[in-house]
């Protein structure tokens, strides 16, 4: 009788286990390549068997995200992957969906699902990779492109005021919003992971450079020489400190942030602190878009959680409704409800 024992089989998965046997066709050096590493690295610790992950894409670059991972996914039509992924977690609450969209996508043909997803409220994952620019279409100017920039269908210079992603997510009252970039990958893995353990509609906007079409939009933000005079980490419950050494901090003046430096005539104590659930102070956050204070500094750019709330999620509400209306009297009485209360019998 032999007494060998079989070894119990690990389960236990890595960034490998996620990625695809399908070539990755994006352009040498493109952004994507550092958010796909990024998200990969981060399903293993999620918790979240592959057979209940769920990837849904658009049309653009980014969207051919869903190829990629070793998950289920849909490719899906332009502007609408929001939409698609709502019914799918409306009618399986279980699953893990990630919607993946670009700029042009999410803001453009795909602007008026977004914003309704996001006052729904669904419990999925949103990453809006942002490069402010049309990259599939070969390089014309999308609603994120500042004012000015010349492309090929844009050859004067744009005229069309930018859209701010993040203000949009807030202003259509998302109950998670956040930023991060391509180029910080530490970073990119806890927002990643942040948005994922928010229940509710995450919404993280995602610098992303373009290479080929808009190589170096977001350099002064990403790059070592710049990125500490222009680019804040918001941290909940610390103060908004930025600079080489972390000399620079931002201030309310009455009601107006402004950029101060700490030793001078201010100390760290009378900086503004980051509060994840301050509605208001995010909006202005999200406001620090290449404005300048009063004193011709520049903001820096932040990048973290803008703002998260608990909000009843649209599925769950869903649910208890469909449960009430077959246990409520009448309630399943289907010519009933098609006839409403504004009928009556004339006699």
């Amino acid at each position: 009788m032999s007494t060998e024992t079989t070894a119990p089989v690990s389960t236990t998965l890595t960034a490998k286990d996620f990625s695809s046997d399908q070539e990755v066709r994006w352009c040498p050096g493109c952004g994507d390549y550092s958010i796909l590493a990024q998200v990969q690295k981060v399903m293993p610790t999620i918790g979240v068997p592959k057979e209940n992950i769920v990837v849904i894409s658009g049309i653009g670059c980014s969207s051919r995200f869903p190829y990629y991972m070793n998950t289920y996914g849909m490719h899906s039509i332009h502007g609408r992957a929001t939409a698609i992924a709502s019914g799918l977690k409306a009618s399986r609450p279980e699953l893990s969906v990630w919607i993946v969209a670009g700029d042009g996508d999410s803001m453009s043909i795909g602007g008026n699902h977004t914003i309704h997803m996001l006052r729904r409220n669904f419990d999925v994952n949103f990453l809006v990779f942002n490069n402010q620019i049309y990259g599939l279409t070969k390089g014309q100017y999308s609603p994120t492109s500042e004012i000015n920039k010349i492309t090929k269908s844009t050859p004067m210079g744009s005229i069309d005021h930018p859209f701010n992603p993040a203000a949009l997510a807030l202003g259509a009252d998302a109950s998670f919003v956040g930023r991060s970039m391509d180029r910080d990958p530490k970073h990119l893995q806890t927002m990643i992971t942040r948005a994922e353990k928010h229940k509710g509609t995450s919404f993280l906007e995602i610098y992303q450079n373009c290479n080929i079409f808009n190589d170096g939009a977001f350099e002064i933000f990403t790059e070592k020489a710049n990125k500490p005079l222009h680019a804040l980490f918001l941290e909940q419950g610390k103060p908004l400190t930025f600079g080489v050494n972390g000399e620079k901090g931002i201030r309310f003046d009455g009601i107006r942030p402004e950029v101060v430096t700490i030793g001078e005539q201010y100390s760290a104590d009378d900086l503004w602190i980051h509060d994840e659930s301050d509605f208001y102070k995010a909006q202005t956050l999200t406001r620090l878009f290449d404005n300048p204070s009063e004193e011709g500094a520049v903001f820096p750019r932040p990048f973290g959680v803008f703002f998260q709330v608990d909000r009843p999620i649209y599925e769950n509400m869903m649910a208890m409704q469909i449960e009430e209306a077959m246990t409520s009297k009448g309630m399943g009485d289907l010519d009933k409800l098609i006839r409403g209360r504004e009928t009556w019998e004339i006699k």
